[in-house]
């Protein structure tokens, strides 16, 4: 059996404090909150030639690249059948049933999601980092684990696993 390697990174700077809300079962819908989230992030596969899976200085970088880019942000999703998402020059309105907000725009950041669930968070950082390790290195791990760990104990996580087509060699 080949041998197989792991990188994690967490750190204090891979958090994000930003407010959300999730709406249940169509029907239902939790106030305005926040959590102080925390992201640490896992790549598996083989050694390059300088021995490494992938250079633990670049990974902390492009993850906190994009966690600031949640920081301080009203998470907003945008998939959601039953909220209504409405993005102007200046403020965003949302609208579910009788509910309205309006934020400002530079105060929030729109997902492409369904939820902002810790689980979809998750996901959305896999996504984003693998474009990054994609477009900027030109490499496919061979399993990407996402964890978003939303107060402490409590955390979900996204793992991926590339398609056939997906697999990249250095």
């Amino acid at each position: 059996m080949p041998e197989r390697f792991k990188v994690r990174v967490t750190k204090d700077n891979l958090g994000f404090c930003s407010g959300h809300f999730i709406s249940y079962e169509g029907d239902k819908c939790e106030r305005l909150h926040g959590h102080n989230y925390r992201a640490a992030v896992e790549v598996e596969g083989g050694l390059d030639a300088n021995f490494y899976v992938f250079d633990f200085i670049a990974l902390k970088q492009r993850t906190k690249a994009i966690t600031d880019e949640l920081d301080h942000r009203m998470m907003l999703a945008t998939r959601n059948p039953f909220i209504f998402v409405e993005e102007g020059p200046r403020s965003v309105h949302v609208r579910y049933r009788d509910r309205e907000w309006l934020f400002p725009r530079d105060d929030c950041v729109l997902l492409p999601i369904e939820n902002t669930t810790a689980e979809l968070l998750a996901r959305y950082l896999a996504h984003r980092l693998l474009e990054v390790l994609r477009q900027e290195y030109h490499y496919v791990p061979e399993v990407l684990r996402v964890e978003v760990e939303e107060s402490v104990g409590q955390s979900a996580v996204c793992e991926w696993h590339p398609l056939e087509d997906d697999k990249v060699t250095r």
